[in-house]
């Protein structure tokens, strides 16, 4: 069992010019990295190995919606921005290397010495919302390579050329920011319940059953119970693709401890909790839906008119481990997002017209052999 470490404050190295922090080696004065295989903290140069306790760190709980949102609003109206898009330039102080935070991001690594460095004044402003919880890569390196090598290969229509992507790509891992919401709603409804028959109508050649549906107006209520709807709180990905990287076991999530980011890319969000909110909304929404049709019951269902309560809406702010493929081909880029837990992959690809039309090529000609084999067999 590797010995822990102090705590984080203690352990992490400030800077205080640059607002900046990293984690050096007490052993050999390098730098400490998530060894992701190992779920703790290593050191590449001398294999020096420590826990990351977060023990005393308060367990990610959900808070009010509403008072988020009025806190996020009074400091907005005081003039502090909502969003991080300025450009922040610092030096590092392993090897003096200029380097920039660029958006919203809040850790990287010194492009010269491979030094991760992360952000701190982004998470201390007063219109941020802090961090609750962070679920930890589970798929490391060779792992992520496995699996993004299937994948790629098996696009049997994919360019050659985009096959090489470990030539042509950067495949980098990322912590997203997200926003998980919870709730519990009533909602009152009108609607129309239908039973489908069948008659027999018209006589001799023009007898024929017909289907017909009787409607009966009904009323009613349904709850439901909302848990981690998760919302992707980052711009500049594939928002859909990286949706059906769902579901996240956010009930995993560990106290937020920025060791667990240390020599990893990490983004603040770019929209807060009550702008991602109506992406949530329209899925409670949808799950509201499938629960009054089915409270209403019979063949089909009209609905004329909806009306929820939330009881309850809170909230959570967690960081998800995304592994990240970027590939410019034609002058075009093409993602491909991996859940850093579970494996799941989802991406885009273009496609080789030379292997398209090879194929046409191909089944032209075996409809051509085909019609020739049955004129010579029919003469």
């Amino acid at each position: 069992m590797p010995p822990p470490l102090p705590p984080a404050d203690e352990r992490a190295a400030f800077q205080v010019t640059e607002q900046t922090r990293t984690y050096p080696c007490r052993q050999c004065g390098g730098q400490l990295l998530f060894e992701i295989s190992k779920q703790l903290l290593a050191c590449p140069s001398c294999g020096y190995e420590a826990d990351i306790d977060v023990s005393a760190l308060p367990v990610p709980e959900e808070r009010e919606f509403a008072a988020a949102v009025s806190e996020l609003r009074a400091v907005a109206a005081a003039g502090s921005p909502k969003v991080v898009t300025d450009e922040k330039e610092i030096v590092c102080q392993n090897c003096g290397g200029h380097t920039s935070f660029t958006g919203t991001l809040t850790a990287i690594r010194c492009p010269y010495c491979a030094t991760p460095i992360q952000r701190d004044d982004v998470h201390d402003a007063p219109a941020r919302l802090a961090i609750d919880g962070v679920l930890p890569f589970r798929v490391d390196e060779r792992t992520g390579t496995e699996l993004v090598e299937k994948w790629i290969n098996s696009r049997w229509f994919a360019p050659t050329e985009f096959k090489k992507y470990n030539e042509t790509g950067s495949f980098k891992r990322v912590y997203a920011a997200y926003f998980t919401y919870d709730s519990e709603t009533v909602t009152d409804y009108r609607g129309q319940r239908g039973v489908t028959y069948t008659v027999t109508v018209g006589s001799g050649e023009n007898r024929r059953t017909e289907t017909r549906t009787d409607w009966t107006y009904v009323a009613g209520q349904v709850a439901n119970s909302f848990d981690d709807v998760t919302v992707l709180a980052n711009t500049g990905f594939d928002a859909r693709r990286v949706k059906a990287l769902e579901p996240w076991p956010t009930q995993d999530a560990k106290p937020f401890s920025p060791e667990f980011v240390a020599g990893h890319l990490s983004r603040t969000y770019d929209r807060d909790v009550e702008a991602c909110f109506p992406e949530a909304k329209a899925e409670m929404d949808s799950a509201i839906e499938h629960t009054v049709r089915r409270d209403i019951g019979g063949d089909k269902q009209r609905i004329n008119r909806i009306d929820t309560r939330h009881l309850t809406l809170t909230y959570k702010h967690l960081l998800l481990p995304i592994w990240l493929l970027t590939v410019i081909y034609d002058g075009k880029p093409y993602q491909v997002f991996m859940n850093g837990i579970t494996g799941e992959i989802q991406g885009a690809r273009p496609w080789s017209r030379v292997k398209i039309a090879a194929l046409v090529t191909v089944v032209i000609l075996v409809l051509v052999l085909i019609a020739v084999i049955r004129a010579a067999t029919s003469s």
